[in-house]
Order: C-alpha cells, then structure tokens, then sequence
C-alpha cells in the first residue's frame, strides 16, 4: 500500500499547516478521505506576499545561466523521483499509474524547457544614429500569481513555474486542494535543486478569497489562471481592475472534423486511447466528433468496439486503462449529459452510467446520432462520454466545429490536402491536430482563443506574459 503524504503549504520559506480552514483530500478510486488540505489565513497571504517581493529582487538578479542551472537540476529530480511521485498523484487524482508517471515525466520536460528559454530571452537593438543607442530589453515583470488545476497536479504547476522563473519572476502558486501533493513535489523539487527558498510560496484555501487578495494584493504584477471559463472571466475582469496583465488558459470543447475519406478504424481506435485518457478529464481532449454521413455508422461502430476493451479500475492497478473521475461532481455531470442526449434521442452505443456504488467510476461512454440541441455538443464534458454527431458534408462539419465560443483545440482527418488546408484556415482554435490526436510538446505554444483564453504557454511564447519590454535610449558623451 502506498502511504498518502501529509498536505502542506510552503509560505515565506517554511513548510506550514496555515491557520485557515482546510478541506479533506479523498481518493476517487474510493470516497475515502485521505488526507486534509491546509487553507491560507489572511497573514499567511500576507506572508507569502512579503516573501515573492523579497524573492523577485534576489531571482531577478540571478544570471540566466545560474537560473537555469537550478531549474534543470530540478527536471532531473524529478524525473528521479518519478515513481515516488506518481502513487501520490493517482492517489489523489485518480488517474492510472502509467499515465501519472507519464505526466511526471513531461512536467520535467517542460521545465527543462523553460529553463533554458529564458536564457534565450532576448532584446533588441536598433539601429540609431552616430552618438546614440537604442535598446529594448526584455525584463521579468515581477511577482506572479499562477491558479492552477486538479486535472494535471504537475505538469499544470511546473507550466507556470517553470515559464514564471525562467524569466526572473517569483511565484505564489495557488495550486488545486483537490491534488495538493502534487504541487508539494514540484516545489521540492525546485527547493531541492537550489531555488532561494522565498522565490515560491505555495497556498492553498478558499479559491474566492486567495484570488481576490493576490491579484488585488499590490506585490503581484501578472497573473496566470488554468481553468475553466466562467471562473477565467472573472479573474480576467479583477486583473483588468488592477492593470495587470493575465495569462488565461481556459475550457474547450474540441471538434474531431472526420472527413468520409479518412481511414475510418484508425482514426476511431486513435480517437479512444485520446479521447478516454485520464478519463476524458484533459481541456484539449477530443470531445464532439463530427462525421461526414457516409461513414458515421461505420465511425460509431469502430469507437464503440475499441472502448468496449476498456478495463476501467483504481488507477494504482496496473492493468487499469482508465481510472475513476476526480470528484462526484464528474460522475454527476456525465450522468446528467447522458440523461439530456438520451432524452433527446441519441443512441448509447456503450456505457452511460456509473459504475459500482464506491468511487467515482463512470463507463466510458459513446453516444450516436447525438441531436444539435443535445447539452452535450455545447457544454464541455470533461469526461468519458464522447458524443458522436452526422453531417451532410466537409461545409457542414467546419460550420458545426465553429458553431460554439470555444476555441482552445480542433483536430482533423482528411487525404485531401485540400480539406486539411481548409481545416487549418476555417477552424478556429488556438491549436490543431491533423491526422492524428498529438499533443503539444514543451517546444509548442499552447492557448486558445475566443472564450477558450488569451496568452500561450510553453515554446517560443513562454516568457512572453512574465517579461516586460523596456525601450532605452542611450547618448554617448565626449
């Protein structure tokens, strides 16, 4: 038996209990409690405030090249610790062992990533006339506050801390009480590498109380939110309030275009190893699938018979494909959309219901013919059921794929290099698949548009919402 570690918050370089009130962590695979997450009091805020403004003026100072020796340093604990790490994430999580593993795994790529990234953050000169020099630099923004989600415990957190300390700033993680140890061993980990101790401070508590006084909080000069829409918006209006620029990844509800001349079996075996990952619980997973007609029978019919081999079970079974749902919130909401789609006329081709009476198990789920008033073709899922909708033709399934205010991932599967061009050009996203159901590696820019945020994570952009550009004019004398 694995043994759930104690939560704890990390506040002014010393590991704390807090005086706020706390929430229990509870094992998905079985209702239990597990474990009681801390809450942060007004002073711990406080506290945590007075240290990132200490920690910004040692970390900013840093030379890149020692700041990325200590974040590197970091990816490899990580990775080193990765099958310590990845019982407490399915524990608290849910997911499978493999999968938590996996995500441990990629998290230390993302940090390696921005390690060396913000090495590469360079200004510019311009050119000026004899005498003169004109320069802009590229100067980390301040302290951060970055929200992060319960869906992805690590890579989430390391995502913004590892673009944030990349580019010089100090950190206020305020991290999911849902999955609090997960956060713990990415802030070890940066401890454990050399990071100054004040440079991150990890909170948790009341989600409403810590976002209002961190972004209000005068310290923090950018914010940085992982989640879902309504909640995005009004962190996005707060930060606006303050002058302060945001970072919003937020919710999606990613169209799978399946063209009739598409390898129908393959895309219909790839679609469920993605769609049913981590229970379907990831915000670019495939979650409506548009069909042109002459192939949706054949499409359903090869989704449903793939998910049929799904072993569903406590995500610390190694035979386990698919673990429980994180919370009952889930299951209820999977049960609610079956109910509406079912109501309304779809087939269940497969599953539909929870499983067992302990847990938070749902079947994964297909369902067919899924009518356009269905809730489930305009509400994000987040879950195992995957809706399967026939449209006359490509104009169709592009209209249908535009048709909701989300726009954080598409994919699509077509031979014609027409249609794909068509794809890439008309859908609108922040992020596409062709062909296949890939996911954006450290190197990537990931966000969305429309309702789906603003700002990218990771790649290229990194650093671009935790740096401020400052022109200089320099005259040379004598």
């Amino acid at each position: 038996m694995t043994a759930y570690r104690k939560p704890l918050m990390f506040i002014a370089g010393i590991w704390t209990g807090g005086d706020g009130a706390g929430r229990p962590v509870t094992d998905p695979a079985t209702g239990a409690q597990i474990g009681m997450t801390p809450g942060a009091s007004p002073q711990d805020l406080a506290a945590a405030l007075a240290a990132a403004q200490r920690g910004f003026a040692c970390w900013r100072d840093t030379p890149p090249e020692d700041r990325c020796a200590i974040m590197m340093r970091a990816a490899e604990l990580l990775r080193a610790r990765a099958e310590q790490i990845a019982p407490q994430v399915t524990l608290e999580q849910g997911k499978p062992l493999a999968e938590a593993r996996q995500e441990v795994l990629r998290a230390a790529d993302l940090l390696e990533w921005d390690a060396n990234e913000g090495r590469r953050n360079y200004g510019r000169i311009i050119p000026a006339a004899p005498g003169l020099m004109r320069y802009a630099l590229m100067l980390p923004i301040g302290p951060v506050a970055a929200f992060t989600p319960w869906n992805f415990p690590v890579s989430s957190p390391v995502r913004k801390l590892g673009a944030a300390l990349g580019a010089g700033c100090s950190v206020i993680l305020k991290a999911a009480e849902e999955t609090p140890v997960s956060a713990m061993v990415v802030v070890e980990a940066l401890l454990d590498a050399g990071l100054p101790p004040e440079v991150v401070n990890l909170v948790f508590g009341d989600p409403q109380a810590i976002s209002t006084a961190l972004i209000e909080a005068p310290q923090i000069r950018a914010i940085s939110f992982t989640g879902s829409v309504p909640v995005g918006k009004r962190l996005a209006a707060m930060a606006a309030e303050q002058m302060k620029p945001a970072l919003m990844e937020l919710g999606g509800h990613a169209p799978v275009i399946v063209c009739a001349d598409a390898d129908v079996a393959t895309v219909a075996r790839q679609a469920v190893a993605a769609k049913f990952r981590n229970a379907g619980q990831i915000c670019v997973c495939p979650s409506r699938f548009i069909v042109e007609r002459p192939v949706a029978e054949e499409f359903a019919a090869a989704m449903a018979a793939e998910v049929a081999g799904i072993r569903v079970g406590a995500g610390l079974d190694p035979a386990t494909r698919m673990g429980p749902l994180a919370n009952m919130r889930r299951v209820a909401a999977m049960t609610d959309l079956v109910a509406d789609a079912r109501t309304r006329g779809a087939t269940v081709l497969c599953g539909g219901a929870r499983l067992g009476d302990q847990g938070c198990f749902f079947a994964p789920t297909v369902l067919n013919n899924v009518p356009a008033d269905a809730r489930i073709l305009a509400e994000e899922p987040f879950g195992p059921v995957a809706p399967i909708v026939a449209v006359a033709d490509f104009d169709a399934a592009i209209q249908m794929a535009n048709a909701l205010p989300f726009g954080l991932n598409a994919y699509g599967f077509s031979r014609s290099q027409q249609r794909v061009e068509r794809m890439v050009r008309e859908v609108e996203s922040g992020m596409m698949s062709i062909n296949h159901f890939g996911s954006a590696g450290p190197e990537a820019p990931f966000g969305g548009i429309k309702d789906s945020g603003y700002g990218r994570e990771g790649g290229f952009a990194a650093m671009a919402a935790f740096s401020t550009t400052k022109f200089v004019m320099q005259q040379f004398s004598g």
